[in-house]
């Protein structure tokens, strides 16, 4: 195992590259360079966070294009997580491309089953100041909680009334903390070990809220196709 000493600036540069060029023929005349700027150092990283943070996968570098009009076969980014689900999962995140980092922990997407959960312990009076409360803190602490991945919804979800004290949490569909800087030479440095390393710290109490009220979800994994179509029902 190498330590961990930066994102080089040929991860950054490949990336560039990769938008220019998204072809199977530019992939395999440059997947040396994938292998040694962009997966060696991304796992140097997740070796760096295993013990303390579990298990990380990095992504696959190739998309998939089954439910996409955008049939070019690479991500532009690389990136890793602790979780197997897109929606449903609960985890720590991190992503580089050519122009960002951006790391964080949290559910970007509930399930139904979730999000019937994460509702009624918004609603609940105890449980929903708690996390207005741990909202509040760690937008304070420059570590915001957000919504997730999809929009809130505008209207209120049924079963709640638009005058809830805390109604602007229960149109939330996820619950995140999410940190993204534009590129920097600091990224280039152990820097951006430490960084990533404090998100995921201050990330402790969102995590410890959402195993007690929220949990794991019960729902069986889902197509792309058909986790559009209920993400936009809820």
């Amino acid at each position: 195992m190498s330590a961990f000493g930066g994102f080089p600036p040929e991860l950054f540069a490949f990336f560039a590259a990769l938008e220019g060029d998204n072809s199977k023929s530019f992939w395999n005349a440059h997947k040396t360079h994938w292998e040694r700027h962009v997966r060696g150092p991304m796992n140097a990283l997740l070796d760096e966070l295993t013990e303390e943070f579990g298990q990380l996968r990095m992504f696959r570098p190739n998309r998939d294009i089954r439910f996409s009009k955008d049939k070019s076969p690479y991500k532009l980014w690389a990136g890793a997580t602790s979780e197997s689900r897109a929606v449903g999962g609960i985890g720590y995140y991190i992503e580089v491309s050519a122009t960002r980092m951006v790391t964080g922990y949290g559910a970007m997407a509930m399930t139904s089953d979730q999000l019937a959960r994460f509702r009624a312990a918004i609603d609940d009076e105890t449980s929903g100041q708690a996390f207005a409360k741990l909202h509040h803190e760690l937008t304070s602490q420059s570590s915001p909680l957000t919504h997730g991945i999809d929009p809130p919804l505008k209207t209120p979800p049924r079963g709640y009334t638009s005058d809830h004290p805390r109604i602007e949490l229960l149109r939330w569909k996820g619950a995140a903390i999410v940190r993204e800087w534009d590129k920097a030479d600091w990224m280039h440095t152990p820097e951006a070990l430490d960084t990533v390393r404090d998100i995921w710290r201050s990330a402790a109490p969102l995590k410890a809220w959402l195993d007690v009220h929220v949990g794991a979800a019960n729902e069986p994994k889902r197509t792309a196709s058909s986790q559009q179509g209920q993400r936009s029902r809820t």
